[in-house]
């Protein structure tokens, strides 16, 4: 492709509100243009990657097993309504009524979706197990838009979704899929760990995300340093170790308002469920973790609450628990804000109504890895897939049903597999890049071979860049000619933006058919006999695996 016939909006400064630099780069070198909050056109450049991207997908899924389809982005609301989740996904999930007045939902997920269209049809065990995926825009209201691709309203995502008679197909297929994840993800040459994972409002058991590793990433990794142990911050285990006996215990104290705290200092977290309130228990020098109190509760809805009522009596509806750190205490500080004391020499296990402990905390890096092997370290990665087992919470609700060998009706069981292919696009830019622009690895590089002609009004360096253009051409090369009326210095410029794996720069030495070729990585430039560049050519990339 001549670069005087593409549209590549190139430019020289950082938009001021373009923070990482997966966005800065994306926009300096012409790959999308922002069109409102959230919300990016992917340009001719940035959509030839997002293209090639969705190529290895395809070849993955489809050896994996799996059929494409595509579905409406526009679902009607009575689908979500029939699962719950019109009311309980939250405002994040966009909705708009027709002139009918009849609501729908901007597909910010497909579960429902693909649910229904199979209901009908896998109604026996001969026709299971059944796997379909579809690459398609999806709609997220996000409260606060950021870093370009990587938090948007409006993304490019692969979603999937398996249908199963058994625990042991969906087991299969499960990890068949986390192995596509995985020979996707190399072969986008990205650096990742797939790590255990929270399902959130999917919903369902047993799940594993991809985290792309930068430094950027929203998500925290707990990893093992010797070990390949490694979970979301709010999934990974923390360990009950503490293999000590508890101090003898004295008489409960209390003294008025609040007292300095000692390193047994205990609080109280309050929160409420649909039908319950809560009250947990934990280290003042610990972190609670949220989403294992949700998992303990098994329920889709909890928030957190003042805990101001007594403490140290707590109503018969109020369900106390506590973190395994709490359990082997015996000497514990506790403020009572109801009472506005603070109690000393508290023992939880005698002085408070404790019906369970759980693991209920953040872990911290230097804890013992939940593995066993080794100790925690953190890491930041980006959020680029992730795969679940659904089991029947959508199957159920919407009575998609199949017979079994038996004739007896039995709910679906149901898998679901998601790759953000627009977050992968940022992840990428985020681990390929220098101060110049992108370094594109060959799989997923917009052009594989960057023309450059320095001088395009001299004769000789015109005639061997046409002549060289169309011999890779023929080769089966993908090439960016910049044939522009340019000063040299901003075609180099714009060929480190763009970020290609091999500059060929025709230049003064054209009339000697004498050329120079450089990748984009180390930049040295080399001069080369055009009569042999093809071999030179092939010889780089090799270099480039």
């Amino acid at each position: 492709m001549k670069q005087s016939q593409m549209f590549i909006p190139t430019m020289k400064e950082t938009p001021a509100d373009a923070e990482s630099a997966s966005h800065q780069l994306l926009l300096r070198g012409g790959f999308i243009r922002q069109n409102a909050s959230g919300v990016y056109s992917y340009l001719p450049l940035g959509y030839k990657i997002i293209k090639k991207i969705e190529t290895i997908i395809r070849e993955e899924m489809d050896r994996a097993g799996a059929q494409e389809l595509l579905m409406p982005a526009m679902q009607p609301a009575e689908l979500w309504h029939e699962t719950g989740r019109w009311d309980v996904y939250g405002p994040e999930l966009m909705r708009l009524k027709d002139r009918h007045g009849r609501y729908f939902a901007l597909g910010a997920t497909g579960e429902e979706l693909i649910t229904s269209l199979v209901r009908d049809f896998l109604n026996s065990y001969k026709k299971l197990p059944m796997n379909l995926y579809q690459i398609q825009t999806k709609y997220r209201d996000e409260k606060r838009p950021r870093f370009g691709l990587l938090r948007g309203r409006e993304f490019i995502m692969k979603d999937a979704y398996s249908f199963h008679d058994s625990a042991e197909s969906l087991d299969k297929t499960y990890w068949a899929m986390y192995t596509a994840y995985c020979r996707i993800f190399e072969r986008c040459g990205l650096k990742f760990r797939a790590v255990l994972a929270d399902s959130g409002a999917i919903g369902g058991k047993d799940t594993h995300e991809f985290q792309a590793l930068a430094e950027i990433g929203e998500d925290t990794i707990a990893y093992s340093d010797q070990s390949n142990y490694a979970a979301n911050l709010e999934m990974a285990a923390v360990l009950d170790t503490d293999a000590s006996e508890k101090e003898a215990t004295q008489p409960l104290e209390k003294v008025a308002g609040k007292q300095e705290a000692n390193e047994q200092e205990i609080i109280a977290q309050a929160f409420k469920t649909r039908t319950e309130t809560v009250v947990v228990f934990i280290k003042a020098s610990d972190e609670m973790n949220d989403v294992k109190l949700k998992n303990v509760m098994a329920t889709d809805l909890l928030e957190p609450i003042p805990a101001d009522f007594n403490l140290m009596k707590t109503d018969s509806n109020v369900r106390v628990f506590a973190d395994n750190g709490v359990k082997h205490l015996s000497q514990s500080v506790l403020y009572n804000k109801f009472e506005d004391v603070t109690y000393l020499h508290l023992d939880p296990e005698r002085d408070l109504n404790i019906v369970a402990y759980d693991d209920f905390r953040f872990i911290k890096e230097g804890d013992p890895s939940p593995d066993g092997k080794g100790t925690i370290r953190f890491a930041k990665g980006i959020e680029i897939g992730q795969v679940f087992k659904l089991g029947t919470k959508y199957s159920e609700a919407m009575n998609a049903t199949y017979l079994d060998a038996e004739g007896k009706a039995k709910p679906l069981i149901m898998g679901c597999y998601g790759i953000g292919v627009s977050r992968t696009l940022s992840a990428i830019c985020e681990q390929y890049h220098d101060e110049g622009g992108m370094i594109w690895p060959k799989s997923l590089a917009p052009f594989t071979l960057h023309l450059i002609t320095v001088n395009p009004k001299n004769e000789d360096q015109y005639k061997l860049s046409e002549q060289l253009y169309q011999q890779f051409v023929d080769l089966g090369y993908d090439v960016l000619w910049d044939d522009r009326k340019e000063r040299p210095g901003v075609k180099f410029a714009d060929s480190e933006l763009i970020g290609c794996p091999v500059q060929v720069i025709v230049g003064k030495k054209a009339s000697e058919n004498i050329v120079e070729i450089a990748t984009r990585k180390d930049k040295a430039r080399n001069e080369t006999q055009a009569v042999s560049l093809p071999e030179t050519v092939d010889q780089l990339l090799k270099t480039l695996d």
